[in-house]
């Protein structure tokens, strides 16, 4: 049997526990483009060490992760162009939905946000559709 299913789970596991441990320590919600963006535009405050750090170990331990298993199998494309332009999309997608998809998609559904909700559910929605497109213009 495939066990890949087992990485997600335990991935998403992980991700809860720390949008919970957040919440608690900080009565906030964790959100990872707030977080980034607060220390790009110096709103973070007297917070920055911890957002750097989050900001950090959001990069460092998949990195280390890939380290010590010897590589990362992914399904991205290799398309450079293709990449940098689904970064940028998402980089303006959080911006006008004010969260990403660990502030509305993991906090807010956890906390029943109708808003977290609605994000949650366009996201899905036009990443689905985004996909669908690209593989018929054969950019994937």
């Amino acid at each position: 049997m495939h066990m890949d299913w087992i990485y997600g789970l335990l991935g998403g596991l992980m991700i809860g526990c720390a949008g919970a441990v957040f919440l608690l320590v900080n009565g906030r919600v964790m959100g990872a483009s707030g977080i980034a963006g607060s220390l790009v535009d110096g709103s973070a405050g007297k917070a920055k060490g911890e957002r750097l750090a989050f900001v950090i170990g959001l990069i460092a331990v998949p990195a280390v992760i890939v380290l010590l298993r010897g590589g990362a199998s992914t399904y991205a494309t290799t398309n450079l162009a293709v990449l940098v332009a689904a970064g940028l999309c998402v980089g303006v997608g959080t911006r006008l939905a004010n969260g990403c998809t660990s502030g509305h998609g993991v906090c807010g559904i956890s906390r029943l946000s109708m808003r977290g909700i609605v994000a949650t559910l366009i996201y899905i929605g036009a990443g689905g559709v985004t996909v669908a497109i690209l593989r018929m213009m054969g950019a994937l």
